[in-house]
């Protein structure tokens, strides 16, 4: 399996046993397919989901794999824990392999969960620069003041991290109830903001990433493979000709 991006003359190499030389001659045969068109280059980069093949035999042809599931309370979100079931224990063992989380909730929140086998899918939701939006519902143990929403929007400095947080759009939806939509992910950053103004989150929900809209036939442990137009959410993914989805 190809772990990262690398050459193909060296992967050919390492797994044909043979000189670099020879990975040349091959690519002059056209013996060589990456991505079902002939390989021409012995300096293309290949990653983990290239499919290769040689003389018609398959070398590799990992497919990436994104998920959404429903995490319920009491769930950790993490691949292993000693103590607690994981948010990778509600899917199938055949599936488990290699995935990741896009993003943490915590131990009782509940909501949106992304994983995935592709680390550059990954990385593009996550990067600051970016600025994917995370869509949230909370229900609070007081009332949710104009005050609340003027704070969010100007930012809040913290002092552990020395770091002022973006402006935060908070909607209040009821005296108790409100949504919070934001660009980045804190720890604990909603419940801290509250803390602010010591009205405590009983409950945080997420409901969305970007576009991916957590589907609300999911009941909680649930999960589905994302459609390909989630996949693809504006600047995050572009595939190459060829490349094949776990999308059913």
């Amino acid at each position: 399996m190809i772990t990262s991006r690398t050459r193909l003359d060296r992967y050919l190499s390492s797994q044909l046993k043979i000189n670099r030389r020879d990975v040349r001659l091959m690519l002059a045969q056209a013996r060589v397919r990456v991505d079902q068109q002939p390989a021409t280059e012995i300096h293309q980069v290949i990653d983990r989901f290239s499919r290769v093949e040689v003389d018609g035999e398959l070398l590799s042809a990992a497919r990436p794999v994104y998920i959404m599931l429903n995490k319920p309370a009491g769930i950790v979100s993490a691949t292993s824990d000693e103590q607690h079931r994981t948010v990778l224990e509600l899917l199938p063992k055949h599936l488990r392999e290699n995935l990741h989380l896009v993003g943490r909730l915590d131990y009782n929140s509940t909501g949106l969960v992304l994983l995935t086998n592709d680390g550059q899918w990954s990385r593009t939701l996550t990067l600051p620069e970016t600025k994917v939006s995370k869509r949230y519902r909370v229900h609070m143990a007081k009332p949710i003041t104009e005050h609340c929403v003027r704070a969010f929007a100007e930012g809040m400095y913290f002092p552990y991290e020395g770091i002022t947080t973006r402006p935060a759009k908070l909607s209040i939806l009821s005296s108790h109830e409100a949504e919070v939509i934001l660009e980045e992910g804190r720890y604990h950053q909603i419940k801290r903001m509250f803390g602010r103004f010591q009205n405590e989150v009983l409950e945080l929900h997420r409901e969305a990433v970007g576009a991916i809209e957590l589907d609300p036939g999911l009941s909680a442990g649930q999960w589905r493979f994302l459609n390909e137009d989630e996949i693809r959410m504006p600047g995050i993914l572009m595939l190459k000709p060829g490349a094949s989805l776990t999308t059913t």
